[in-house]
């Protein structure tokens, strides 16, 4: 018996019943969908197969009785006549317009890399697993809200309110011709939605409530050039970067693995403050077949990725890196350097006591047959933008896939959690919406 098999009949009332005898009705199909999915390589970056993606996402609500609206991220830079970034909204009303309940999942998946032992876009059905980029992350989620929705419609049942889904372009670059133009343009806002789930690959027995927060900055040292075979007539900015690089492994780091949120991260090493050198460069530019000149570095980037807690806020996080910059600055008369931000976003946490965060856990314990655990995510994904931008309190992310599968080769989902997903998210669909 597996964990969809085992749900607490007796805490489920008999249009509960006969929701979740259709989703297991509708499994095969859902699966298909979900393969037909993977077979789109919707690969971010550049942004390949987003209209066919988004136009096969909305012919399957169309099918299923949605309103349907496509929506192209116009005026951001992203969007080109190359690589258009569409985003696909369904509507489905039912007696009245709220409660409104929405379901967002993001379609761009992050380019292959190496290490695969099957056809990265191929939906491979084996063993009880599908296989291709973007399986877990998260094609898989989309798949199991619209079934979830659809299995109630099919059981014969009504809603006494209203769903949407929505299904959105470049989450894996930071959303911002997705949900944030969604956001911006008003289809995300609190004066039409009551929740929203996000069907990110959280484990399909977990409740995610939010995010740290993130400070990228860069850090660029200045120094003088001269010929490499006379370096004391010049000023290396490579030197001068290894100093502030020792300086933030040495002093900084330290005080930040020191520090640790109250929030329920995951992994529970992400529960404290951490940076990270994501990128490095001196000098002369890398890639000729030629022999470099021979000269003193008199430019060196560093790009740092700062992950920051709900209990820190991000004035004092870069008034911090500010200060490491200043102290090496006075031990060394050479040292010149310019900081810029490059990205920020604040942490975001739904309330424990938020309906749709009880919701989905009483949903869990039904399905599952044990209690949901809440965590909070290491990384951001779009919740930032619908708190943030939109508004709305009451969001989380809720959906099938592993977390530590998520842009590894050989990527996958189990098809017992997709079917568990759209289980629970059927259940939580009729306890946040309503029968008549």
């Amino acid at each position: 018996m597996t964990d969809a098999d085992v749900a607490s009949t007796s805490a489920l009332d008999p249009l509960e019943r006969r929701a979740l005898a259709a989703v297991d009705a509708l499994a095969d199909e859902m699966v298909e969908f979900c393969r037909e999915l993977i077979r789109i390589p919707t690969v971010n970056p550049p942004g390949r197969n987003y209209e066919q993606c988004a136009r096969f996402v909305g012919e399957r609500l169309r099918l299923f009785g949605y309103r349907v609206e496509y929506l192209a991220a116009e005026g951001h830079a992203e969007h080109s006549p190359a690589y258009p970034r569409l985003n696909v909204v369904g509507r489905l009303e039912g007696a009245a317009p709220r409660p409104c309940l929405h379901f967002n999942g993001h379609f761009d998946v992050v380019p292959v890399g190496d290490g695969w032992t099957v056809e990265p876009f191929g939906g491979e059905l084996r063993d009880g697993r599908i296989y291709g980029r973007g399986s877990c992350d998260q094609k898989a989620g989309i798949a199991a809200s619209i079934y979830a929705v659809e299995a109630i419609r099919r059981a014969g049942l009504s809603l006494a309110g209203t769903v949407e889904q929505s299904a959105t372009v470049d989450e894996e670059s930071g959303g911002y011709a997705g949900v944030a133009d969604l956001c911006d343009r008003g289809v995300f806002s609190r004066e039409r939605q009551d929740h929203v789930i996000i069907t990110e690959p959280l484990n399909y027995d977990r409740v995610c409530i939010g995010h740290r927060g993130v400070y990228w900055f860069e850090v660029v040292t200045h120094g003088r050039i001269a010929h490499g075979s006379m370096p004391d007539y010049g000023v290396n900015a490579a030197d001068q970067m290894a100093e502030f690089v020792h300086t933030v492994n040495q002093e900084l780091l330290p005080r930040l693995r020191g520090r640790t949120t109250s929030m329920p991260v995951e992994p529970e090493m992400a529960r404290h403050s951490t940076i990270n050198l994501n990128a490095l460069h001196g000098g002369q530019e890398l890639g000729g077949d030629g022999f470099l000149a021979s000269c003193v570095a008199d430019r060196c980037v560093a790009v740092y990725d700062r992950r920051f807690l709900h209990e820190e806020d991000l004035a004092s996080v870069k008034a911090e890196i500010e200060g490491v910059l200043e102290e090496v600055a006075r031990r060394s008369d050479q040292f010149h350097y310019t900081l810029r931000e490059l990205w920020s976003v604040p942490p975001v946490a739904t309330p424990l006591d938020a309906r749709v965060v009880t919701t989905l856990q009483g949903a869990i314990q039904d399905v599952v047959g044990r209690p949901a655990a809440v965590i909070a995510s290491p990384g951001t994904y779009d919740h930032k933008h619908i708190t943030g931008r939109a508004g709305i309190v009451e969001c989380v992310a809720y959906g099938p896939g592993i977390l530590d599968l998520a842009h590894l080769p050989d990527e996958y989902v189990a098809v017992e959690h997709l079917v568990a997903a759209a289980r629970v998210m059927a259940l939580a669909t009729l306890r946040l919406v309503g029968v008549p």
